[in-house]
């Protein structure tokens, strides 16, 4: 077989490596610059995070921007103002402390109205100790201003002694508590702990924290921007910090490796960084097109707020490529030959192919007999997937909150005294702009008539007297199938048994039915999300790898360690295993993570497909032999999969005991996928599989050769071998 031709040519990264290299200090500060420019841009013209989750087109969207138009008293978000007393709330000094309340709540800016529960029949439980009061606010939750929001939750706080509980509640409420954890620290520390371990460098471990932290706050002063246009969720900068910290650190974790390598090997600093870029840089801007195309699969799902956290995660991934494969070099050019000094007592190492370390005897025992750890590997994901098929969807309430939140207690106490289907209460908005308002008796009756439901309120009109609002409180609460049942019959059944065919327009609204109509959208949609990614994904791999059999693998391994992730989540949040650890209650999955985790953990799991497949086929490309390939590729790539996946789990571990639970979601969820994925299945299935197919692993048929366009991640100057049979590697 005849050896690699050398070539003279120069790629894009390997020229600006060595341009990184020899200005290094005009691109540190070109970084600093443009750092402060975004800090101060940030500071001047930043938006505001929002958790308005709007569905354009939806009965429940439709019914809210109705009342907007038509009835902006009734158009905000409304909170629970709940009283209990063991005296009973009826005792006249415990009425008139509660009178005394309402009336100072009255005041607060922005309440539009308070309802007295002495005024308003059903508002006092059946024995006498509990009574509650709904507060109308002027605004949604996501545009009040969180004084006076606070300002509310201190006369309740003020209020509640000397035999009186005062708690307030609600979405108004749960929207300003927030706890102190600070996941973001601990996963800091933790990844400078781990990187010191895998290092042996105090210098070579700032490498990568220092630019993952660069990248991690120019894209905050990004996403801040972004906020004036797209409506980010107010979750979307922890969510930011677990993405970015994750893979900021790994992508220059990769390239810090390879330059390493090189200066092990005996290259000088300038030709070690242009070897890293040229090679571990290729595959991180290769792996961080992978997640951002996974990220912007999530327009498809059609909602605004789920498209903006993609464009989120997008961007954060965009910046830590950016600053690994630019501002990196110049950091690698600065520590030069010094990348190495501090070093740690036992625990300093070199960096390549290594055939006495146990990553080799590892690879080689795999290669021995794959057969059997390909029997047990496989079944183990399916194994841990198993739970995902008993997945309920949906929205979590404040009955999930913490215990010591306003928001818990009121909505315990609503429970306590009413029934779960109080803190979930539906609005039925009638439009008889056009005629048909005699028909409002009518359905009052009917929706007084319908199974499931508890109460309903007597019609508040608005000032020209089209526009109508019914409160419903169900018997069910809000993440019960019975309530989204009920929403479903109400709207189908119920509603056109009354109007019929008339000029009124009746529609049903409320946090449970968005969730109905967000749910029913997500299903229909998913299927496009799932085949986007896939295929994308699917594509860009046989173009990069000149292989199907690659692609094919990937995808397949991919959906395996995704299942199991999703397994994990429906064993811990739904059925409640391990809840006292992790400090949550029993709810379903919300509705819109299976598809973020998907899109997110499709692009991590690609990284290290691409770290690994990438190293094996530049082995591949020397020597020709698969077997050789596989065992190389894992040694020498095996310690930073490993020390970048334990890195990645320890952030997102953080984010488990932070006080959020769709953070706790995401957290648990992206922990357990790259735990199984860098070690179930990068070391052992991938060299399992690879070995069992040999040469089959890089198969491509010719015509489909001569379609893909060619992109090269192991540098310009290797070529590929020939094929046993005389056909070359990859197809060409």
């Amino acid at each position: 077989m005849p050896a690699p031709s050398a070539s003279p040519r120069r790629g894009a990264l390997e020229s600006w490596a060595r341009f990184a290299h020899r200005r290094r200090w005009y691109v540190i500060g070109a970084w600093v610059v443009a750092l402060v420019a975004l800090g101060v841009a940030m500071r001047q013209f930043g938006g505001t995070y929002s958790d308005s989750f709007k569905l354009p087109g939806s009965d429940a969207q439709t019914a809210l921007d109705l009342l907007q138009t038509k009835f902006p008293a009734r158009s905000g978000d409304t909170a629970d103002l709940v009283f209990q007393s063991s005296s009973g709330v009826n005792t006249p000094a415990i009425r008139t402390r509660i009178e005394e309340v309402i009336a100072q709540v009255q005041r607060v800016p922005e309440v539009v109205s308070v309802d007295s529960p002495f005024a308003r029949p059903g508002s006092i439980s059946k024995d006498g100790t509990i009574a509650r009061s709904t507060v109308q606010w002027s605004k949604p939750a996501a545009t009040l201003n969180t004084n006076d929001i606070k300002a509310f939750i201190a006369v309740t706080v003020a209020a509640s002694n000397h035999g009186l509980v005062v708690e307030p509640g609600g979405r108004v409420v749960a929207s300003v508590e927030h706890g102190s954890f600070s996941s973001e620290s601990f996963g800091l520390i933790a990844a400078i702990v781990i990187l010191v371990v895998a290092f042996g460098s105090i210098v070579a471990m700032g490498l990568p924290v220092g630019s993952a932290l660069f990248g991690l706050g120019s894209a905050f002063a990004i996403l801040a921007l972004v906020a004036n246009f797209a409506p980010l969720p107010s979750f979307a900068p922890q969510f930011a910090a677990m993405i970015g910290l994750g893979v900021g650190i790994d992508y220059s974790l990769l390239v810090v490796t390879r330059f390493r390598e090189g200066l092990h090997t005996g290259r000088s600093v300038e030709d070690s960084i242009a070897i890293a870029l040229s090679t571990a840089g290729r595959s991180v801007i290769f792996a961080g097109v992978v997640v951002a195309i996974a990220f912007l699969g999530l327009f498809t799902m059609g909602l605004p707020f789920v498209s903006a956290l993609g464009s989120a995660g997008a961007i954060v991934v965009g910046v830590s490529v950016l600053v690994a494969v630019t501002l990196l070099p110049s950091l690698l050019s600065l520590a030069g030959k010094r990348v190495d000094s501090l070093r740690v007592p036992f625990l300093h190492s070199t960096e390549g192919v290594d055939t006495k370390s146990g990553w080799f005897k590892l690879s080689q025992a795999i290669q021995r007999r794959p057969l059997p750890y390909l029997l047990v590997a496989a079944p183990l994901l399916v194994i841990m997937a198993l739970p995902l098929f008993s997945m309920r969807v949906g929205f979590s309430d404040n009955g999930n909150n913490p215990a010591s939140y306003h928001s818990r207690r009121a909505f315990d106490l609503l429970k306590e005294g009413f029934g779960p289907g109080f803190n979930g209460p539906l609005t039925i908005v009638g439009d008889f702009s056009k005629g048909g308002s005699s028909e409002i008796d009518a359905i009052s009756q009917a929706l007084a008539a319908t199974p499931g439901v508890v109460q309903v309120t007597p019609p508040r009109w608005n000032a020209a007297h089209d526009t109508a609002v019914i409160i419903v409180y169900p018997s069910t609460g809000q993440q019960d199938p019975a309530t989204s049942a009920l929403v479903n019959h109400i709207r189908k059944v119920v509603l056109p048994s009354v109007i019929g065919g008339g000029p009124a327009r009746v529609l049903v609204a409320g946090q449970t039915a968005a969730a109905v109509d967000i749910g029913n959208r997500i299903s229909s949609r998913l299927p496009l999300l799932f085949v986007g990614v896939i295929g994308l994904s699917f594509i860009l791999l046989t173009m990069v790898f000149r292989s199907v059999v690659v692609a094919v693998k990937a995808a397949i391994m991919n959906l395996l360690s995704i299942g199991a992730s999703y397994g994990v989540l429906v064993a811990v949040f739904q059925w409640g295993w391990f809840k006292g650890i992790i400090g949550i209650e029993k709810g379903p999955i919300e509705s819109f993570l299976p598809m973020m985790l998907f899109a997110i953990l499709f692009g991590l799991s690609m990284d290290y497909e691409v770290f690994l497949i990438s190293r094996i086929r530049e082995e591949y490309l020397k020597t020709g032999s698969n077997a050789t390939a596989v065992s190389h590729g894992l040694a020498a790539t095996a310690r930073v999969i490993t020390a970048a996946a334990a890195i990645m789990v320890t952030v997102f571990v953080a984010f488990i005991f932070g006080d959020q639970r769709v953070i706790k979601e995401f957290g648990l969820g992206l922990a357990s996928a790259i735990f199984v994925d860098a070690t179930v299945v990068r070391l052992i299935l991938v060299p399992a599989t690879m070995e069992l197919l040999g040469d089959w692993n890089w198969w491509l048929p010719r015509w489909l050769d001569r379609l893909l366009p060619k992109i090269n991640l192991e540098g310009p100057t290797l070529e590929p071998p020939l094929m046993p049979g005389g056909s070359p590697a990859g197809g060409k």
